[in-house]
């Protein structure tokens, strides 16, 4: 049968795929986004300390993976960061968070691309995941964005920091909650030129935290005690130890038989040695990770507290990308996931809408030609 096909139909038929577009590429981040709303605060999670300060607000993303010019097809690259720009701004419009944090990995090739591209990726990144002028940012290094710690090289770990702003070890304190933000590739425990300054960095934090519990003569001599002590929030790239995904749960989590793979510590996961060093001297309430592109969430191995890891923020990594948000007061906080439209679902709505409008034109062009 030959289809003709009438100047007004042709116009509807285009202003049907305009509807569309504009639904799969814009309304729908709303539609779905809009659903989660902030997590409320248990009050029989109080412990011994009291504050009338205001819960703090954060967003928390993972493993942005900006494409780079040599791994990433442009049109791949193109469709990647328009979903993640109106995931992220929907998300912003939305829920209006004080503190973003940024879990590594944020850029693809950021250990080898040149100078001048780095720099692109800097604009790109900031341009893509920009925040109103009453949040503030906070990132930490992945692995793509200066080299597992085998082949960091100075510079790069340099013009990282520089860029974003992103030091090995940060103590960011807001109304008495306190995020410890740490380098995973810093803690290899080899003396390299990262890991040994951020060893004595932590063990800094870790004193600070300490002297602000209970004060003696050397705790006087700090340049900056905290006013008040609380369990801190650890931040941080890799995952804590741990022997694979096969005990997560998660809505979000890997699948199977990827699940159930081994990790490599300090490849896929922290080492040992090192995630019982940083529990022992951080003491954390809450700990948080990406690196694995997929969720888990489970019982810290030293204390009481749990561990969050998040996916990656791309749908070239996931199919249901998410992010958190957190209330946090000195002593109680809440955190939930956020669901984002999947690709899948909107891969479905494209295929049924033009089919949709086919079978429509199909109809039309019948009952021209059999009135």
């Amino acid at each position: 049968m030959k289809l003709k096909v009438s100047f007004s139909s042709f116009l509807r038929t285009l202003f049907g795929i305009l509807l569309l577009v504009f639904y799969c590429e814009y309304l729908i981040f709303y539609l779905v986004q809009m659903h989660c709303s902030w997590p409320t605060l248990d009050p029989t999670k109080q412990e011994n300390i009291t504050s009338k300060e205001n819960p703090v607000r954060i967003l928390v993303i993972a493993d942005t993976h900006l494409l780079g010019s040599l791994k990433g097809h442009w049109l791949d690259k193109l469709r990647r960061e328009w979903q993640m720009y109106r995931a992220f701004q929907t998300a912003v419009a939305l829920h209006q968070p004080e503190l973003v944090f940024v879990l590594g990995d944020l850029l693809d090739e950021g250990s080898f691309c040149s100078d001048s591209e780095f720099r692109y990726y800097i604009e790109r990144f900031f341009s893509l995941f920009q925040v109103p002028g009453e949040t503030t940012m906070y990132v930490v290094a992945g692995n793509h964005d200066i080299g597992f710690h085998y082949r960091i090289h100075p510079y790069t770990q340099k013009r990282f920091e520089e860029g974003f702003n992103a030091l090995a070890v940060q103590l960011i304190s807001v109304r008495g909650n306190h995020f410890v933000l740490v380098n995973s590739m810093a803690l290899e425990g080899d003396g390299c030129f990262l890991c040994e300054p951020a060893e004595k960095e932590l063990a800094k934090v870790a004193k600070l935290l300490k002297c602000s519990q209970s004060s003696n003569e050397a705790c006087d001599r700090l340049p900056a005690p905290l006013s008040a002590y609380s369990r801190p929030i650890l931040m941080q790239h890799y995952p804590l130890y741990r022997g694979s995904d096969k005990d997560c749960t998660d809505f979000d989590a890997a699948p199977y038989p990827e699940r159930e793979e081994r990790f490599r510590e300090k490849w896929e996961c922290l080492s040992k040695e090192a995630t019982d060093q940083i529990l022992k001297q951080i003491k954390p309430r809450l700990a948080l990770s990406g690196h694995t592109h997929h969720g888990c969430t489970r019982r810290l191995p030293v204390g009481d507290g749990i561990e969050i890891t998040m996916p990656s923020f791309s749908w070239r990594n996931k199919d249901n990308p998410n992010y958190a948000l957190g209330v946090f007061t000195p002593n109680n906080y809440a955190i939930g996931k956020c669901e984002m439209p999947r690709e899948s679902t909107v891969i479905n709505l494209y295929i049924l809408g033009l089919v949709g409008l086919f079978i429509w034109l199909c109809c039309c062009n019948r009952r021209r030609r059999f009135p």
